[in-house]
């Protein structure tokens, strides 16, 4: 918000002008410290509506956090004052909609807010985990060190994720494309093709007949294909959203063959790195757990993480909770954990853990794109084809005659 302001400088000069700030106490705070005794401060009415910015197609993506994090923690460590630091990257951020929350940010620190605060005002854009680094760092007064664990742990997530959505948009285009192929042959080409075969008069091959009768079915109810398919779709939706939806499908989705595998591999280095770079930060070890319970992504991994927060609040040991699930915590990194325990490097060794699950997932990915791949252009084959054998097959037997 502008507000137009006069004030009295200790002169007892007159000044006037505009201070851009997120609140009237906070453009008051920012008129005080240049020692000015603000005497009439207006908020500047709102624009008209067609003068307006449209947000509507402004997002804030994971990249441009990473990138506002890493710059944050350079700066910080190269000593620039943290409202000075706010205040450049804000000002030369590309986004619209991250330049004006992190100004706003920049102005409440000013405003003699701290920044875990400042940063909690916006919940969408800075995660649970996020604020508890931040504060962390300012608890033991090492925030320097707490913002380059985080920009270095979001970095490491965000090129993982980076390469598992990458490598999946090729299987994406295949289907997409055969989608398109089949909607073209049922609508357009079969039947044009049968209105052919209808004209010789001729006994219909089985697959054929079969074909030509799923097409007609296709284009007479398509509507209610369509329908029934999205009210599906929206039903799977809501339930999932649901606790106990979420609970069965996370389940489900973990005891899938291949995908489960995988999945188990993800969660354990997203748990592993989370946990580390808490404690690492300076947080309790109950505390990381309950952050890391939060915004691990599945709930039956949450529920166990729930309960080793339980057990180590109850003086019990995180390796001795995690073994009692030993079909999504494997042995090997119980074990783990319990060596970081018993020497006091559990940081350490649950960074271990991410390296290695982190290349084991890496190493999934790209078997499970080398299968993928052919394995989406023979369905293609054999669908295109398969549509195409049972509407020739009669048309080229018409020929041979």
């Amino acid at each position: 918000m502008k507000f137009n302001y006069q004030a009295r400088t200790q002169d007892g000069q007159v000044q006037g002008g505009v201070v851009e700030a997120s609140s009237r106490e906070v453009a008051i705070g920012l008129l005080q410290k240049q020692d000015l005794y603000v005497t009439v401060l207006e908020e500047i009415s709102k624009p008209p509506i067609y003068a307006k910015r449209i947000t509507i197609f402004e997002t804030i993506s994971r990249k441009d956090v990473v990138l506002f994090s890493r710059q944050l923690s350079i700066m910080f460590k190269s000593k620039v004052p943290l409202v000075e630091a706010l205040q450049v990257l804000g000002e030369q951020n590309q986004n619209p909609d991250l330049k004006d929350k992190i100004l706003t940010i920049s102005e409440e620190v000013e405003g003699g807010t701290v920044l875990s605060t400042a940063l909690a005002q916006h919940p969408k854009l800075f995660s649970s985990f996020y604020i508890a680094m931040v504060k962390a760092g300012e608890a033991s007064g090492k925030l320097s060190e707490s913002l380059n664990y985080l920009a270095d742990h979001l970095e490491r997530e965000y090129h993982l994720m980076s390469k598992i959505k990458g490598a999946m948009v090729y299987p994406i285009l295949i289907l997409l494309f055969a989608i398109m192929v089949v909607i073209v042959m049922v609508f357009f080409v079969i039947p044009n093709l049968t209105k052919v075969l209808e004209e010789t008069g001729q006994e219909m091959p089985f697959i054929t007949s079969i074909v030509i009768s799923f097409t007609e079915f296709v284009k007479k109810w398509f509507w209610l294909g369509l329908i029934i398919s999205l009210a599906f779709i929206f039903y799977i939706i809501r339930y999932y959203r649901s606790k106990g939806g979420k609970r069965f499908f996370d389940g489900l989705f973990l005891k899938t063959p291949s995908l489960g595998s995988f999945l188990k591999m993800l969660y354990l280095s997203r748990f592993a790195e989370n946990l580390s770079t808490l404690i690492s930060g300076g947080l309790p070890i109950a505390q990381s757990l309950d952050i890391t319970a939060d915004i691990i992504g599945n709930s039956v991994y949450r529920e166990v993480i729930f309960n080793a927060r339980e057990g180590v609040k109850k003086g019990d040991s995180v390796s001795s909770v995690l073994r009692l699930a030993p079909e999504i915590f494997p042995p090997m990194f119980c074990q783990m954990v319990l060596v970081g325990e018993k020497t006091g490097t559990l940081d350490r060794s649950l960074m271990d853990m991410v390296d290695f699950y982190q290349k084991e997932t890496e190493r999934m990915v790209e078997t499970m794109l080398s299968v993928l791949e052919p394995a989406m252009i023979m369905f293609l084959g054999v669908v295109v084809g398969g549509l195409m054998f049972a509407i020739l097959t009669p048309l080229y037997k018409m020929m041979s005659f």
